[in-house]
């Protein structure tokens, strides 16, 4: 495996591991984003097979022993699995999730106790500041969340505007249409009535980059492309619940 590194907000990396075997011809990418400080961050640990080539890669811009938290948007393998093998390799590091994800998992899965951080908590880590926000059932999880950069307006998105390819490591086109496409063939979201409504609340933060788990970051109108995206999951919604009434669900 080949992870490559970019830079694509100051000071925040994005780790990408290419698999073409997901989805062909297309293919599919994993993607860790290190942010740097006083005590770095990684947001995503990536799966377990995929630990040596993101180590690799990471030590191309520090230390591994250099990293102080590592957190997720949920607990899931390619979120998650590699979690114990960072903290082998980073003595000081902890791990940080919110409440439920604690609760139901880290606490017996991680090596370490972690962090617990409640709906907008903030880790500053010198230099800059993470911000945790609960995104339960957001595309899929009930521990789901994800965390804002504030300084340089960086969200990220965890599994939201999942994509298939490997075109850009950044963009300013369009996020938007490759995300539905994928949802259309994956159906991974737990749609749900708050949906939207959960997407609107972080397009209030105004992110200025947008850096995806699965597909190229987006530098640009972060908060058009959520109002987009939770427009789109409000007409799923609605047209499942209209499936129901009808008796049409499969």
């Amino acid at each position: 495996m080949d992870t490559k590194i970019s830079e694509i907000a100051d000071g925040i990396y994005r780790l990408s591991t290419y698999v073409p075997d997901i989805a062909p011809p297309a293919g599919f990418t994993f993607n860790q984003f290190l942010v740097l400080g006083d005590e770095p961050l990684m947001f995503h640990t990536g799966l377990r097979k995929m630990f040596s080539s993101n180590l690799d890669a990471l030590k191309r811009v520090i230390p591994p022993e250099r990293l102080r938290w590592i957190a997720f948007g949920h607990f899931e393998a390619d979120e998650c699995g590699a979690m114990n093998e960072w903290l082998a390799v980073a003595p000081q590091a902890t791990p940080a999730h919110g409440h439920t994800g604690c609760m139901v998992s880290l606490s017996d899965f991680a090596d370490r106790a972690p962090r617990q951080l409640g709906d907008g908590d903030v880790i500053d880590i010198g230099g800059k500041r993470v911000r945790f926000i609960d995104t339960p059932h957001t595309p899929h999880g009930w521990d789901a969340g994800v965390l804002f950069e504030e300084t340089t307006g960086t969200l990220m998105c965890g599994d939201l505007f999942t994509q298939l390819g490997d075109d850009h490591a950044l963009t300013g086109g369009d996020v938007v249409g490759p995300a539905i496409a994928a949802e259309d063939i994956f159906k991974y979201s737990s749609l749900n009535p708050a949906m939207g409504a959960t997407i609107r609340r972080l397009s209030a933060l105004a992110p200025r980059t947008l850096a995806l788990m699965h597909g190229p970051s987006f530098a640009g109108d972060g908060a058009s492309a959520l109002r987009a995206l939770a427009d789109d999951y409000d007409r799923r919604v609605s047209e499942q619940m209209r499936a129901v009434l009808l008796g049409e669900a499969a």
